[in-house]
């Protein structure tokens, strides 16, 4: 069975989009939405709402003092708490075929109050957590009063001109691109659009993704990347998967670049990403570290 590809890219890399795929219509991006969230963090900071530093405890009642958790502990992984909400090991509770349709902003608030107890790890170490970003977007939402989707619009979509709405977590029936069965059949998906939105919930066109991409890690607009992006040597990239959908973004700091999705999971999509990458060309001098 043939999987629905979408390759984009800059110098050298050949744009491709095959077996059924469109890059105009809305697909699962998981937790390539991370970015969104780090870049409204660090957003909202350069525009004085919060800070990088802020603890957590000032932004949310429901959490006890003293935890010692920031909202960069937040964005940068470094919190502390587990990959997933306590008690939970591989997928959340839930309908075994909608695994995170019970995790809510009040479940996830009555959560909060417990964070005194011992978790995965004290702040400081790195690991990487769907919860705490789940934390961090509910913390954004609750300071400033806004919905997650009017912070992603206001601070990052429409200063970079790709529009309100551009990526969201509740797009129209009829410009959804899902995965399908044998006999044609969109296959079920997972209820993302509650507490775990900010860590994995929402949707774009991959042209909408491949101009962000190009926005934050290439021209820079936002100037110094989100630490919601991963890093390698002079390389900033994020993926995210979920029940039916696959995607890689990622930029050298040369310039090359190249994104790219799947209706398939994640080993094949990153194994095509790899390839386009390996024939990108470099459009720049790559950054000193100095100058990053």
């Amino acid at each position: 069975m043939w999987t629905p590809i979408c390759v984009l890219g800059g110098a050298g890399v050949t744009d491709r989009v095959a077996q059924g795929h469109d890059a105009d219509r809305f697909v699962e991006i998981g937790s390539l939405t991370k970015v969104l969230t780090g870049t409204l963090l660090a957003r909202l900071a350069a525009e004085g709402e919060l800070d990088f530093d802020t603890p957590l405890e000032e932004c949310l009642d429901e959490v006890p003092r003293g935890t010692g958790i920031s909202l960069r502990h937040l964005a940068e992984h470094t919190s502390g708490l587990p990959r997933l909400p306590a008690g939970l090991t591989g997928l959340p509770t839930g309908p075994p075929d909608d695994p995170y349709a019970d995790f809510t902003e009040a479940a996830l608030r009555d959560s909060l109050r417990d964070l005194d107890r011992p978790t995965a790890g004290r702040p400081g170490r790195e690991e990487y957590s769907n919860l705490g970003y789940a934390v961090l977007g509910l913390a954004l939402t609750t300071v400033t009063g806004c919905s997650y989707q009017q912070l992603v619009d206001t601070h990052v979509l429409s200063p970079l001109g790709l529009g309100a709405g551009a990526m969201t977590a509740s797009p129209p029936e009829g410009r959804r691109l899902v995965p399908r069965d044998l006999f044609g059949r969109p296959r079920p998906l997972w209820t993302l659009t509650g507490a775990i939105l900010p860590a994995g919930g929402l949707w774009a066109g991959c042209r909408t993704l491949a101009d962000l991409l190009v926005a934050l890690l290439v021209e820079r607009r936002f100037g110094d990347p989100a630490p919601s992006w991963r890093r390698a040597p002079s390389l900033r990239w994020h993926d995210g998967s979920t029940r039916g959908s696959s995607v890689v973004a990622a930029a050298f700091d040369d310039g090359r670049w190249a994104l790219v999705h799947r209706l398939g999971p994640m080993p094949g999509t990153s194994k095509a990403a790899k390839r386009a990458l390996r024939g990108a060309t470099p459009t720049r001098p790559a950054l000193n570290a100095d100058e990053d």
